[in-house]
Protein backbone atom coordinates (compact mmCIF):
# COMPACT_ATOMS: atom_id res chain seq x y z
CA UNK A 1 0.00 0.00 0.00
CA UNK A 2 0.93 3.52 -0.95
CA UNK A 3 2.04 5.69 2.11
CA UNK A 4 -1.47 7.52 2.56
CA UNK A 5 -1.56 11.48 1.47
CA UNK A 6 -5.20 11.86 3.47
CA UNK A 7 -6.65 10.23 6.40
CA UNK A 8 -10.06 9.91 6.60
CA UNK A 9 -10.91 10.03 10.63
CA UNK A 10 -14.51 7.96 11.26
CA UNK A 11 -15.77 7.81 15.02
CA UNK A 12 -18.88 5.61 15.46
CA UNK A 13 -20.55 4.55 18.94
CA UNK A 14 -23.66 2.44 18.62
CA UNK A 15 -24.34 2.87 14.73
CA UNK A 16 -24.88 -0.13 13.60
CA UNK A 17 -27.67 1.16 11.39
CA UNK A 18 -25.88 3.23 9.74
CA UNK A 19 -22.05 3.23 9.97
CA UNK A 20 -21.63 1.17 6.98
CA UNK A 21 -23.37 3.10 4.67
CA UNK A 22 -20.92 5.99 6.10
CA UNK A 23 -18.00 3.82 5.41
CA UNK A 24 -19.36 2.60 2.16
CA UNK A 25 -19.36 6.54 1.33
CA UNK A 26 -15.61 6.98 2.49
CA UNK A 27 -14.75 3.72 0.15
CA UNK A 28 -16.64 4.80 -3.07
CA UNK A 29 -14.20 8.26 -3.20
CA UNK A 30 -12.70 8.93 -6.54
CA UNK A 31 -9.56 10.53 -5.58
CA UNK A 32 -6.36 10.41 -7.47
CA UNK A 33 -4.23 10.88 -3.92
CA UNK A 34 -3.98 7.69 -2.41
CA UNK A 35 -5.94 7.74 1.37
CA UNK A 36 -6.57 5.95 4.51
CA UNK A 37 -9.61 5.22 6.69
CA UNK A 38 -9.04 5.12 10.31
CA UNK A 39 -11.68 4.19 12.05
CA UNK A 40 -12.65 4.46 15.93
CA UNK A 41 -15.35 2.61 17.55
CA UNK A 42 -15.34 3.53 20.98
CA UNK A 43 -16.96 -0.05 22.63
CA UNK A 44 -19.99 -0.14 21.25
CA UNK A 45 -22.33 -2.61 22.58
CA UNK A 46 -24.42 -3.35 19.20
CA UNK A 47 -23.12 -4.60 15.91
CA UNK A 48 -21.50 -1.73 15.31
CA UNK A 49 -17.56 -3.15 15.97
CA UNK A 50 -18.65 -6.34 14.30
CA UNK A 51 -19.58 -4.59 10.90
CA UNK A 52 -16.12 -2.53 11.52
CA UNK A 53 -13.87 -5.44 11.77
CA UNK A 54 -15.82 -7.11 8.25
CA UNK A 55 -14.79 -3.72 7.08
CA UNK A 56 -11.46 -3.23 7.89
CA UNK A 57 -11.01 -7.48 7.09
CA UNK A 58 -12.48 -7.08 3.26
CA UNK A 59 -10.51 -3.55 2.70
CA UNK A 60 -7.11 -4.50 5.14
CA UNK A 61 -5.18 -1.86 2.74
CA UNK A 62 -7.03 1.25 3.34
CA UNK A 63 -9.41 0.56 6.58
CA UNK A 64 -7.48 0.42 9.92
CA UNK A 65 -9.87 -0.27 12.90
CA UNK A 66 -8.69 0.83 16.17
CA UNK A 67 -7.83 -1.38 19.03
CA UNK A 68 -10.89 -2.33 21.21
CA UNK A 69 -10.80 -0.30 24.62
CA UNK A 70 -12.99 0.72 27.03
CA UNK A 71 -15.20 3.93 26.02
CA UNK A 72 -13.49 6.51 26.75
CA UNK A 73 -15.68 9.60 24.76
CA UNK A 74 -16.21 11.44 21.60
CA UNK A 75 -12.65 13.85 22.84
CA UNK A 76 -10.34 11.04 23.61
CA UNK A 77 -11.40 8.96 20.59
CA UNK A 78 -11.38 11.55 18.15
CA UNK A 79 -7.52 12.55 19.12
CA UNK A 80 -6.04 8.89 19.39
CA UNK A 81 -7.58 8.56 15.88
CA UNK A 82 -5.88 11.80 15.44
CA UNK A 83 -2.80 10.53 16.77
CA UNK A 84 -3.22 7.27 14.40
CA UNK A 85 -3.34 9.19 11.03
CA UNK A 86 -0.29 9.00 8.68
CA UNK A 87 -1.86 11.61 6.19
CA UNK A 88 -0.76 14.93 5.47
CA UNK A 89 -4.47 15.97 5.37
CA UNK A 90 -7.41 14.80 7.41
CA UNK A 91 -10.58 14.46 6.54
CA UNK A 92 -13.75 13.21 9.31
CA UNK A 93 -16.91 11.22 8.48
CA UNK A 94 -19.66 10.84 11.70
CA UNK A 95 -20.70 7.27 11.85
CA UNK A 96 -24.21 8.15 11.22
CA UNK A 97 -23.92 11.00 8.33
CA UNK A 98 -22.36 10.03 4.82
CA UNK A 99 -21.00 11.84 1.89
CA UNK A 100 -22.70 12.45 -1.20
CA UNK A 101 -20.07 13.65 -3.33
CA UNK A 102 -17.24 11.36 -4.81
CA UNK A 103 -14.83 13.51 -5.45
CA UNK A 104 -15.11 15.34 -2.32
CA UNK A 105 -12.09 14.23 -0.96
CA UNK A 106 -10.14 15.32 -4.87
CA UNK A 107 -11.60 18.84 -4.74
CA UNK A 108 -10.42 19.58 -1.56
CA UNK A 109 -6.79 17.93 -1.83
CA UNK A 110 -6.57 20.22 -4.75
CA UNK A 111 -7.86 23.33 -2.90
CA UNK A 112 -5.11 22.42 -0.06
CA UNK A 113 -2.24 21.65 -2.49
CA UNK A 114 -2.79 24.83 -4.54
CA UNK A 115 -2.96 27.30 -1.73
CA UNK A 116 -0.58 26.99 1.00
CA UNK A 117 -2.08 29.68 3.30
CA UNK A 118 -5.14 28.04 3.27
CA UNK A 119 -5.38 25.09 6.59
CA UNK A 120 -9.10 24.24 5.93
CA UNK A 121 -11.45 24.07 3.59
CA UNK A 122 -15.37 23.22 3.80
CA UNK A 123 -18.53 22.89 1.99
CA UNK A 124 -22.14 23.03 2.05
CA UNK A 125 -24.03 20.17 3.51
CA UNK A 126 -27.62 19.07 3.85
CA UNK A 127 -29.80 17.90 6.76
CA UNK A 128 -30.91 14.60 5.96
CA UNK A 129 -34.17 13.13 8.42
CA UNK A 130 -33.69 9.55 9.20
CA UNK A 131 -37.45 9.15 9.56
CA UNK A 132 -38.35 10.47 6.15
CA UNK A 133 -35.23 9.91 4.30
CA UNK A 134 -35.63 13.81 3.28
CA UNK A 135 -32.71 15.89 2.58
CA UNK A 136 -32.85 19.88 3.54
CA UNK A 137 -30.20 22.14 2.25
CA UNK A 138 -28.26 24.12 4.96
CA UNK A 139 -28.85 27.97 4.17
CA UNK A 140 -26.59 29.34 6.49
CA UNK A 141 -23.14 29.91 5.41
CA UNK A 142 -21.73 33.41 6.78
CA UNK A 143 -18.55 32.85 5.23
CA UNK A 144 -19.26 31.80 1.16
CA UNK A 145 -16.37 33.82 -0.53
CA UNK A 146 -13.71 31.07 -2.04
CA UNK A 147 -10.97 32.06 0.13
CA UNK A 148 -11.44 33.99 3.75
CA UNK A 149 -9.06 35.01 6.31
CA UNK A 150 -9.44 32.94 9.52
CA UNK A 151 -9.67 35.86 12.13
CA UNK A 152 -12.45 37.37 10.45
CA UNK A 153 -14.59 33.98 11.51
CA UNK A 154 -12.95 33.55 15.06
CA UNK A 155 -16.40 35.62 16.58
CA UNK A 156 -18.77 33.46 14.58
CA UNK A 157 -17.06 30.11 15.07
CA UNK A 158 -17.34 30.56 19.07
CA UNK A 159 -20.93 31.93 19.58
CA UNK A 160 -22.34 29.47 16.83
CA UNK A 161 -26.01 28.51 18.28
CA UNK A 162 -27.53 26.35 15.24
CA UNK A 163 -25.13 25.21 12.34
CA UNK A 164 -21.57 25.30 12.51
CA UNK A 165 -19.68 28.07 10.58
CA UNK A 166 -17.60 25.37 9.59
CA UNK A 167 -18.54 21.82 9.41
CA UNK A 168 -15.95 19.66 10.46
CA UNK A 169 -17.58 16.32 8.42
CA UNK A 170 -17.34 18.02 4.97
CA UNK A 171 -14.23 19.50 5.83
CA UNK A 172 -10.22 18.73 4.99
CA UNK A 173 -7.52 19.90 6.71
CA UNK A 174 -3.78 20.15 6.78
CA UNK A 175 -2.48 18.01 9.68
CA UNK A 176 1.06 19.75 10.34
CA UNK A 177 -1.11 22.90 11.59
CA UNK A 178 -3.36 20.95 13.94
CA UNK A 179 -0.59 18.83 15.00
CA UNK A 180 1.65 21.74 16.29
CA UNK A 181 -1.01 23.30 18.14
CA UNK A 182 -1.73 20.19 19.94
CA UNK A 183 1.74 19.34 20.70
CA UNK A 184 2.62 23.11 22.79
CA UNK A 185 -1.67 23.23 23.62
CA UNK A 186 -2.98 19.53 24.38
CA UNK A 187 -5.02 20.84 27.21
CA UNK A 188 -7.01 23.56 25.23
CA UNK A 189 -8.22 20.37 22.66
CA UNK A 190 -8.21 17.52 24.44
CA UNK A 191 -10.66 17.69 27.26
CA UNK A 192 -13.31 15.27 28.14
CA UNK A 193 -15.43 18.06 29.69
CA UNK A 194 -15.46 19.67 26.72
CA UNK A 195 -18.33 17.18 24.92
CA UNK A 196 -17.39 17.85 21.42
CA UNK A 197 -13.99 18.25 19.77
CA UNK A 198 -14.97 19.84 16.56
CA UNK A 199 -15.55 23.31 17.73
CA UNK A 200 -12.17 23.78 19.04
CA UNK A 201 -10.47 22.42 15.95
CA UNK A 202 -12.48 24.51 13.44
CA UNK A 203 -11.38 28.02 15.91
CA UNK A 204 -7.83 26.54 15.67
CA UNK A 205 -7.39 25.98 12.04
CA UNK A 206 -9.12 29.48 11.53
CA UNK A 207 -6.78 30.98 14.05
CA UNK A 208 -3.91 29.81 11.76
CA UNK A 209 -4.33 30.22 8.80
CA UNK A 210 -7.05 30.81 5.91
CA UNK A 211 -10.30 29.02 5.17
CA UNK A 212 -11.45 27.94 1.57
CA UNK A 213 -14.75 27.17 1.31
CA UNK A 214 -16.79 25.21 -1.92
CA UNK A 215 -20.14 26.06 -1.88
CA UNK A 216 -21.02 22.27 -3.80
CA UNK A 217 -22.78 19.71 -1.17
CA UNK A 218 -20.95 16.50 0.11
CA UNK A 219 -22.73 15.68 3.43
CA UNK A 220 -25.63 14.47 4.40
CA UNK A 221 -25.58 15.32 8.25
CA UNK A 222 -28.10 12.76 10.20
CA UNK A 223 -30.87 14.53 12.21
CA UNK A 224 -33.79 13.29 13.88
CA UNK A 225 -32.75 10.85 16.66
CA UNK A 226 -30.50 11.08 19.38
CA UNK A 227 -27.11 11.93 19.73
CA UNK A 228 -24.33 13.96 21.19
CA UNK A 229 -25.82 17.32 20.36
CA UNK A 230 -29.62 15.99 20.13
CA UNK A 231 -30.72 14.72 23.83
CA UNK A 232 -33.77 13.57 25.03
CA UNK A 233 -34.07 15.42 28.55
CA UNK A 234 -33.11 18.76 30.00
CA UNK A 235 -30.45 17.50 32.59
CA UNK A 236 -28.63 16.21 29.51
CA UNK A 237 -29.20 19.42 27.42
CA UNK A 238 -27.78 21.60 30.33
CA UNK A 239 -24.69 19.58 30.47
CA UNK A 240 -24.37 19.67 26.65
CA UNK A 241 -24.61 23.30 26.87
CA UNK A 242 -22.63 24.36 29.55
CA UNK A 243 -19.62 21.72 28.45
CA UNK A 244 -19.80 23.72 24.81
CA UNK A 245 -20.15 27.08 26.58
CA UNK A 246 -17.37 26.32 28.61
CA UNK A 247 -15.02 25.58 25.46
CA UNK A 248 -15.98 28.54 24.32
CA UNK A 249 -14.97 30.59 27.39
CA UNK A 250 -11.97 29.03 27.60
CA UNK A 251 -11.49 29.59 23.75
CA UNK A 252 -12.49 32.87 23.98
CA UNK A 253 -10.37 33.42 27.40
CA UNK A 254 -6.71 31.80 25.52
CA UNK A 255 -7.18 34.06 22.65
CA UNK A 256 -8.20 37.46 24.31
CA UNK A 257 -11.67 37.42 22.38
CA UNK A 258 -13.60 39.76 24.27
CA UNK A 259 -16.41 41.65 22.42
CA UNK A 260 -20.03 42.77 22.58
CA UNK A 261 -20.97 39.66 20.16
CA UNK A 262 -18.94 37.31 22.99
CA UNK A 263 -21.21 38.66 25.61
CA UNK A 264 -24.06 38.49 24.60
CA UNK A 265 -23.73 34.66 23.23
CA UNK A 266 -22.73 33.81 26.87
CA UNK A 267 -25.51 35.87 28.47
CA UNK A 268 -28.27 33.46 26.23
CA UNK A 269 -26.26 30.19 27.19
CA UNK A 270 -26.73 31.15 30.94
CA UNK A 271 -30.35 32.04 30.32
CA UNK A 272 -30.54 28.44 28.14
CA UNK A 273 -28.70 26.96 31.23
CA UNK A 274 -31.08 28.12 33.74
CA UNK A 275 -33.72 27.44 31.68
CA UNK A 276 -32.98 23.58 31.76
CA UNK A 277 -32.53 23.99 35.60
CA UNK A 278 -36.20 25.39 35.67
CA UNK A 279 -37.58 22.52 33.57
CA UNK A 280 -35.90 20.19 35.77
CA UNK A 281 -36.96 21.61 38.88
CA UNK A 282 -33.49 20.79 39.64
CA UNK A 283 -31.95 23.25 42.62
CA UNK A 284 -28.18 22.13 41.91
CA UNK A 285 -28.11 22.77 38.47
CA UNK A 286 -30.08 26.30 38.83
CA UNK A 287 -26.89 27.23 41.31
CA UNK A 288 -25.26 25.81 38.98
CA UNK A 289 -25.88 27.76 35.96
CA UNK A 290 -25.68 30.89 38.39
CA UNK A 291 -21.71 29.88 38.85
CA UNK A 292 -21.06 29.74 35.34
CA UNK A 293 -22.59 32.69 34.66
CA UNK A 294 -20.49 34.23 37.51
CA UNK A 295 -17.61 32.85 35.67
CA UNK A 296 -18.58 33.88 32.07
CA UNK A 297 -19.12 37.28 33.85
CA UNK A 298 -22.60 37.92 32.38
CA UNK A 299 -24.95 40.44 33.64
CA UNK A 300 -28.54 38.58 33.50
CA UNK A 301 -30.73 39.72 31.29
CA UNK A 302 -34.37 40.52 31.77
CA UNK A 303 -35.49 36.76 31.25
CA UNK A 304 -32.73 35.28 32.84
CA UNK A 305 -33.45 37.39 35.92
CA UNK A 306 -37.26 36.13 36.03
CA UNK A 307 -36.23 32.62 36.10
CA UNK A 308 -33.57 33.54 38.97
CA UNK A 309 -36.54 35.45 40.69
CA UNK A 310 -39.29 32.44 40.08
CA UNK A 311 -37.43 29.59 40.99
CA UNK A 312 -36.12 31.33 44.32
CA UNK A 313 -39.70 30.34 45.74
CA UNK A 314 -40.37 25.95 45.63
CA UNK A 315 -44.10 26.94 45.84
CA UNK A 316 -43.58 29.45 42.61
CA UNK A 317 -41.61 26.91 40.71
CA UNK A 318 -43.79 24.39 41.07
CA UNK A 319 -46.85 26.56 39.95
CA UNK A 320 -44.68 28.11 36.97
CA UNK A 321 -44.20 24.56 35.31
CA UNK A 322 -48.09 23.60 35.97
CA UNK A 323 -48.45 26.68 34.31
CA UNK A 324 -46.03 25.49 31.51
CA UNK A 325 -47.33 22.29 31.08
CA UNK A 326 -50.69 23.44 30.33
CA UNK A 327 -49.28 25.85 27.35
CA UNK A 328 -48.04 23.65 26.14
CA UNK A 329 -50.70 21.11 25.80
CA UNK A 330 -53.09 23.86 24.58
CA UNK A 331 -50.01 24.60 22.01
CA UNK A 332 -50.17 21.14 20.39
CA UNK A 333 -54.01 20.34 20.87
CA UNK A 334 -54.37 23.82 18.98
CA UNK A 335 -51.39 23.49 16.52
CA UNK A 336 -51.43 19.39 16.21
CA UNK A 337 -48.14 17.47 13.86
CA UNK A 338 -50.05 16.46 10.51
Amino acid sequence: MKEPLISVIVLTYNQEDTIARTLDSVLAQCCSAPFEVVVGDDCSTDGTRHICEAYAKQHPDTIRLMPATANKGVVDNYYDCFEACRGEYIADCAGDDFWTDKYKLEKEWKVLAANANVTVVHTNWNRYYEDTKREVANKETPFASPITRGSLMLESIITQTTAPVIHLCTAMYRAKVLRDFYNTNRALLRNKEFGCEDLQIAFVLAHQGDVAYLPEITLDYSVGHTSVSCLPDSAQQFRFVQRTASLSWLLASHFNLDTPRTRAFFALKSYELLMHAFRCHNTALRSEALEYANEWRVALGKKARCVMWVTKCPLMWRAALLLRKGLVGLKRAMHPLK
